[in-house]
């Protein structure tokens, strides 16, 4: 195996304006809305921190202090649980203080994603990091961020995640154009375009919302011009990059992500995705499940 920089930290952005979810978003961030009884954003830290990435850079904007505040000791709530003698709701508040050293640095203004990875810059400096929307939620049980950690360990440069979607869906993500290795899961990425046309689609194997990012993306991202929508699109600095060489910020390679997925994006899948989670905790699903059936009953009835 080569020897490449180890992975050790994560950057979240998480400066959206979560339009799609207005009015809930006007006063509180997207990422704070709940999957059952924990933000979104809580699934995403978890993810890295279960990747062994304990230093964690989350790229803010304004109104996202409750972002802070839900990693941060809440002494009057913890004071209030202990005095009631409520350990098991204290142990919930405490949990996300104790999970990872958190950062955060403010994205001044919305220019897109890849100026979001941009910001990050001084606070990865010349180290390969991990990169996690919030969007997606990727299932525990499928270690998804851990594997391309792995993949960067064999090949340097970069990583995307790819999933397999209809191809009437990809031009709501980043399509890559992919060569096969000698492991069934892993691919080399030789061409990336942001939201194409179907018909223009290199394949149908988009880009979810996990990356491990070698750090010349920096010095790439500063000087790639607004791309798609104006903004500056990560996908377009990882377009530079798969056609640099080794030991210059290439190659990008990508992992074959078939496992489970759960997209927050938008109201529809949010809701399934907030069903989905409550119907596989032990401790709602044996009287969530029967009245989820009999209502879908009297609904078709």
């Amino acid at each position: 195996m080569a020897d490449f920089d180890p992975v050790t930290k994560a950057v979240v952005p998480a400066a959206g304006l979560g339009t799609r979810f207005l009015p809930a978003t006007k006063a509180t961030p997207k990422e704070m809305l709940p999957i059952v009884d924990k933000p979104a954003i809580q699934y995403v830290v978890e993810e890295a921190v279960s990747a062994g990435l304990l230093d964690v850079l989350m790229v803010t904007g304004r109104n996202k202090r409750s972002i802070e505040d839900h990693f941060d000791v809440a002494y009057e709530l913890e004071d209030a649980l202990r005095a009631k003698g409520d350990e098991e709701r204290l142990s919930q508040v405490k949990e996300p203080v104790d999970l990872a050293t958190m950062h955060y640095v403010r994205q001044g203004e919305p220019k897109g994603l890849g100026h979001a990875v941009l910001c990050a810059k001084q606070h990865v400096g010349h180290e390969p990091f991990a990169c996690l929307l919030g969007d997606d939620l990727i299932d525990p049980r499928d270690p998804l961020l851990r594997r391309m950690i792995e993949v960067r360990a064999t090949y340097g440069g970069s990583v995307v995640a790819l999933m397999e979607v209809p191809r009437e869906h990809v031009s709501l993500y980043g399509a890559a154009a992919i060569e096969p290795t000698d492991e069934d899961d892993v691919v080399r990425v030789t061409d990336l375009v942001e939201k194409p046309p179907a018909d223009e689609a290199p394949s149908n194997w988009a880009i979810i919302g996990r990356y491990v990012i070698d750090p010349a993306v920096f010095e790439v991202l500063e000087r790639t011009p607004p791309g798609r929508g104006g903004e500056i699109q990560l996908t377009d600095a990882l377009r530079t990059l798969a056609a640099t060489a080794p030991g210059e910020g290439g190659p990008v390679h990508g992992v074959l992500f078939r496992g489970r997925r759960y997209d927050t994006g938008n109201k529809l899948e949010y809701l399934q995705t907030v069903v989905q989670f409550a119907a596989n905790r032990g401790d709602l699903a044996p009287d969530f499940l029967p009245w989820l059936r009999q209502f879908l009953d009297q609904i078709e009835s």
